[in-house]
């Protein structure tokens, strides 16, 4: 019998594969943002938000505070490296989201699970007019180039036919057929890149189209998946000690540190119906990766969430950033 040994989740910003003292330089492009989301469902460029808010927080967007928030998280991340290693599973379940990375407008499934032998990342083309801070992060997240990771296929595809049998009309993908054109990103990279330290631990990536209506999954429906896979997995008559991560979140590309800690006191506090009930003007472009780190709480059910951390990163004064946040379930 399969069972959930450990569940983590983890911020994938690109500031955590990216020096503090360069955080500015992402800063930067926050400011030519027409498109920054707030959780009233509205979207502002940098100018109206500055107009809006003022510069309240002038005081922390500085490189002394990038610094120390960057110090703090790498800890952080390390104390989820060191606790995977000790726990050493057969398998890593990945619930993550696909932005255009593997899938594109042509074909963009709700949810996908891939049951292929071998992971390929996508190599993210770079030109001339690509930011200097987007090379760097590429290689935190395995996309310089393509990498190869071992996927778990009949694994896999007891979760895929485990959730058709419980009624989830999951979409199902096995192959990458050209990673120089399409291939897996950066929810995947980052985790396997900066959390497993080199071990070939086999993956089973969750594909959540987050971003993207008009079929992103509801709160509800992540939740609701959620409790089924982990219901699928203490079925499998598989003999595996399985992990489960969330990638991504919490709040961005305006920091909401109201919603963040919402969402960090229902895990701590184990109140389902506040993580199924995030409403839609909340979970908007980056914001919307919180959905992984909700579909990992319903996984994690069984287990106790014993630790969290939390970062408010605000790298303009203005509000823009990324609420970094991690935890473990045990």
């Amino acid at each position: 019998m399969a069972r959930i040994v450990f569940s983590f989740a983890a911020s994938h910003t690109p500031m955590l594969a990216l020096e503090g003292k360069r955080w500015s330089e992402r800063a930067e492009d926050d400011k030519k943002n027409k498109a920054l989301n707030l959780a009233d469902g509205r979207f502002v460029s940098y100018d109206d938000l500055a107009e809006e808010n003022g510069a309240p927080y002038g005081d922390v967007a500085t490189e002394a505070k990038f610094l120390e928030i960057e110090a703090a998280s790498q800890k952080a991340l390390d104390a989820i490296a060191d606790r995977l290693a000790v726990v050493a599973p057969d398998v890593v379940v990945i619930i993550g989201d696909d932005q255009a990375e593997l899938f594109s407008h042509a074909n963009m499934p709700a949810m996908s699970i891939f049951y292929g032998e071998e992971i390929l990342t996508h190599e993210k083309h770079l030109t001339p007019q690509t930011p200097g801070w987007v090379g760097t992060v590429m290689k935190g997240y395995a996309m310089d180039a393509v990498h190869s990771f071992p996927g778990q296929p009949q694994f896999a595809l007891e979760l895929i036919r485990g959730l058709i049998d419980e009624d989830v009309d999951v979409a199902a993908a096995a192959k990458v057929e050209d990673p120089l054109k399409a291939g897996f990103g950066h929810a995947y990279g980052f985790i396997i890149e900066r959390l497993f330290r080199g071990r070939a631990i086999p993956v089973v990536p969750v594909l959540l189209n987050t971003y993207y209506p008009p079929n992103a999954p509801t709160a509800r429906r992540c939740y609701d998946i959620g409790t089924k896979l982990a219901r699928i997995i203490e079925k499998s008559p598989s003999d595996l000690r399985v992990a489960v991560a969330a990638s991504g979140g919490l709040s961005h590309f305006v920091v909401d540190e109201q919603l963040d800690r919402k969402v960090l006191n229902a895990i701590r506090c184990n109140h389902p119906q506040v993580l199924r009930s995030l409403t839609r003007n909340e979970l908007n472009s980056g914001s919307s990766e919180i959905l992984n780190w909700v579909m990992t709480a319903a996984m994690s059910e069984r287990l106790t969430n014993d630790w969290s951390d939390y970062y408010p990163a605000y790298r303009t004064p203005a509000g823009t950033g990324t609420g970094i946040a991690f935890a473990t379930w045990s």
